[in-house]
C-alpha cells in the first residue's frame, strides 16, 4: 500500500506493507532522505514518527495502528543528549540522571552535591556519594580523582537510620517523621531542621506547621550533623542554608508567606552566596514568590504614632534581638562561639572511623521501634506490706480460688442466628470495599483512558455457559499464564492499551477502541507464540 511521508517541507510517497513494522519504514526513510543518525556516549540522534498525534513504537505494525492506504506520517529528527552521570539514591531506590555538559567531570565533588541537592531536596548535610566500588567521595577533591567516567552510576548514600525518617519526609507523611524520630537531643534537634527543610522545598502544608510548633525557625540553617559540627572548617559551604531559602529555590509560595508570617527576619536571611529569598526567587524565575516578596520587602509596619519601613523594621529587630541575647545570655553566648566537641560526644574523621552513612534501615542500625516498648510485664519480685517475699505461683492460686468464674449471658437461639447473619453481611461488605479499593489502586492507567459514560439501563444479558466441563479450567490456566508472563492481569492488560491507544488523539474514541483491541490481540497472540500461553488445539466454544 502507498503511505506519504512528511519530512522537512516535502512530501513523498512510499511503497510499503500493511504488516511492516515502523522500525523499517524509519530505515526506509532514512535511506531515502539519506540522514545521519548517531548514538555513542554523548548522545543519539534518531528518527520519530508520528500518526494521528501519537509516537509510533518500533516493534508496531502499521497495521495495528490503523494506519490505511493513503495515510499520512510525519517524521522528524531528534537528538538526546545522554545523561554524564547517574546517580542512585537509596532512599527512594530510583536513579537520577545529571544532564550537565562534561565539563562537570572535572569539577569538585562539593559542586556535584549542591545539583543533587537542588533535585532531590535534601540538605546536604544528610547524604553523601560514593562511587560505584563503594568509595566514599569528599568534597575537596574533584571527580577525576575518583575516575569518574561519562555514563557512570555514583551512590546516594545517607546516616544509618535515617531511611525511614526521610521518606516520610519527602512523602510528607507527619506520623512517620514522628515515628522515626531519634531519642538523642542533639541529633533529635537536627531531625526537626531537616524536616522542616524538606517540608519547605516540597511544599508540605502540614508537615511544616508541626516543624515550627517544635520550635524550628525558618531561618536557621540547617547545619551538620553532630558528629560532624567540630569540623566546621571542612563543611560544605551549603550547611548554611536555611528551609526559607528551600522554600525560595522550589517557589513555593504558601511556604513563604508561612514563614515570613512567623518571623520577618526571613527577608533578610542569606544564604553562603549572601543571596536574600528575593534574590533566589529571582534567579529561579518564580514570578508570584518575586511578587510577594517584592510586596513585603516595601511596604511599612505601623506603630501607634509612626511608621517604619520594613528594611528599617527588621534592622532594628535584629539589633535587638542581639544586645537581649548579649546581656542575658551571655554566658549561653560565649559557649555558643565555642566550636567543636564536647567530652563525651561521639566523633566522626573522614577515612578514619567507621563510616555511619551506609543508608542502613531503621533495625539495621540497632533502634527498636517504639510500638514494641508498651505495654511491658511487671518484675517477678512481688512484696507484701511487712516487705516479705510473696510466692508469686502461690499468690495466683489463691486468687483463682477466691474469684468466682464469670460466664457471658445467655443468647437464645434466634437472637445468636440474627448476630451471625448481620456478622456475615458487614463481612461481605468489607470485603466487596476492599475489593474496590484494590481494583482502583491497580488500574493505574484507568485515569488517562477516556471511556463513554456507564449505562444505567438494566439489560436482561442471557447467560452462557462452556460446551464442556474442562473448558472453564483451560479458560482458567489460560488466564493464570497470562498473567504470570506478561505481570499484568486481562483486565488490567486492556486497560494498558486503552491508555496507550488514547495517545492518537486525532482519531475518534470507537477508532481508538479499535486499535487497543488489536493492540490487545498482539500482546496475547505474542505470549503465544514465544510459549508463554498454552495454546489449546479446541478452544472452548461459548454457547448462548
Amino acid at each position: 500500500m502507498r503511505i506519504f511521508i512528511a519530512f522537512e517541507g516535502s512530501f513523498e510517497p512510499f511503497e510499503v506493507s500493511a504488516d511492516e513494522t515502523v522500525e523499517a519504514v524509519k530505515l526506509m526513510i532514512k535511506d531515502y532522505f539519506h540522514i545521519p543518525l548517531s548514538e555513542d556516549k554523548q548522545g543519539r540522534r534518531y528518527l520519530e514518527l508520528l500518526y494521528a498525534g501519537a509516537a509510533l513504537k518500533d516493534s508496531w505494525s502499521l497495521a495495528d495502528v490503523g494506519i490505511s492506504f493513503g495515510s499520512t506520517l510525519r517524521c522528524f529528527v531528534k537528538e538526546e543528549d545522554k545523561p554524564t552521570l547517574y546517580v542512585f539514591n537509596a532512599v527512594t531506590q530510583e536513579t537520577m540522571p545529571i544532564l550537565e555538559s562534561a565539563s562537570l567531570l572535572g569539577k569538585k565533588v562539593s559542586q556535584l552535591r549542591t545539583l543533587i541537592a537542588l533535585r532531590c531536596g535534601f540538605p546536604v548535610s544528610v547524604f553523601c556519594l560514593r562511587t560505584p566500588r563503594g568509595l566514599e567521595m569528599y568534597d575537596c577533591n574533584t571527580l577525576s580523582d575518583y575516575q569518574t567516567d561519562t555514563g557512570s552510576t555514583l551512590r546516594l548514600d545517607v546516616w544509618d537510620g535515617w531511611k525511614e525518617f526521610l521518606m516520610g519526609c519527602l512523602l510528607g507523611q507527619k506520623l512517620e517523621v514522628q515515628r522515626y524520630l531519634s531519642n538523642e537531643g542533639p541529633v533529635l534537634k537536627f531531625q526537626k531542621r531537616v524536616a522542616l527543610y524538606i517540608a519547605a522545598f516540597y511544599g508540605y502544608i502540614e508537615l511544616t506547621e508541626w516543624a515550627l510548633k517544635q520550635g524550628v525557625r525558618p531561618n536557621e540553617a540547617v547545619g551538620m550533623h553532630p558528629c560532624r559540627a567540630w569540623c566546621h572548617e571542612a563543611l560544605h559551604a551549603d550547611v548554611s542554608k536555611c528551609p526559607i531559602h528551600a522554600a525560595a529555590e522550589a517557589g513555593q509560595l504558601l511556604i513563604l508567606k508561612a514563614f515570613v508570617n512567623c518571623s520577618v527576619l526571613c527577608l533578610e536571611c542569606k544564604n553562603a552566596a549572601g543571596q536574600t529569598p528575593l534574590t533566589i526567587t529571582v534567579k529561579h524565575k518564580h514570578k508570584d514568590c518575586v511578587l510577594y516578596l517584592l510586596g513585603k520587602m516595601w511596604s511599612t509596619v505601623s506603630f501607634l504614632k509612626m511608621s517604619v519601613p520594613m528594611r528599617i523594621y527588621i534592622k532594628i529587630k535584629q539589633w535587638i534581638l542581639r544586645a537581649q541575647s548579649h546581656n542575658l545570655h551571655k554566658s549561653q553566648l560565649c559557649r555558643a562561639r565555642v566550636c567543636g566537641a564536647r567530652v563525651g560526644d561521639t566523633v566522626m574523621v573522614d577515612g578514619f572511623t567507621k563510616p555511619k552513612m551506609t543508608s542502613k534501615s531503621w533495625h539495621q542500625a540497632g533502634n527498636e521501634d517504639s510500638q514494641s516498648s508498651v505495654g511491658k510485664l511487671p518484675p517477678l519480685g512481688i512484696q507484701t506490706a511487712s516487705r516479705k517475699p510473696v510466692n508469686p505461683l502461690a499468690m495466683s492460686q489463691q486468687d483463682t480460688r477466691e474469684q468466682t468464674l464469670k460466664f457471658p449471658p445467655l443468647v437464645d437461639a434466634n437472637t445468636f442466628s440474627e448476630l451471625q447473619r448481620h456478622q456475615q453481611q458487614n463481612q461481605k461488605k468489607s470485603t466487596a470495599t476492599a475489593r474496590k479499593k484494590e481494583k482502583l489502586i491497580r488500574n493505574a492507567y484507568l485515569p488517562q483512558v477516556p471511556l463513554p459514560p456507564v449505562s444505567r439501563v438494566g439489560y436482561s444479558h442471557p447467560s452462557f455457559y462452556y460446551a464442556t466441563p474442562s473448558a472453564d479450567f483451560l479458560l482458567r490456566s489460560s488466564i493464570a499464564s497470562f498473567s504470570e508472563h506478561s505481570g499484568r492481569t486481562p483486565r488490567e492488560n486492556a486497560i494498558y492499551c486503552l491508555a496507550v491507544a488514547s495517545a492518537f488523539k486525532e482519531k475518534r474514541w470507537l477508532q481508538q477502541l479499535e486499535i487497543a483491541r488489536v493492540l490487545a490481540k498482539k500482546s496475547i497472540s505474542n505470549l503465544t507464540t514465544q510459549g508463554g500461553l498454552r495454546a489449546c488445539e479446541n478452544p472452548p466454544e461459548p454457547v448462548l
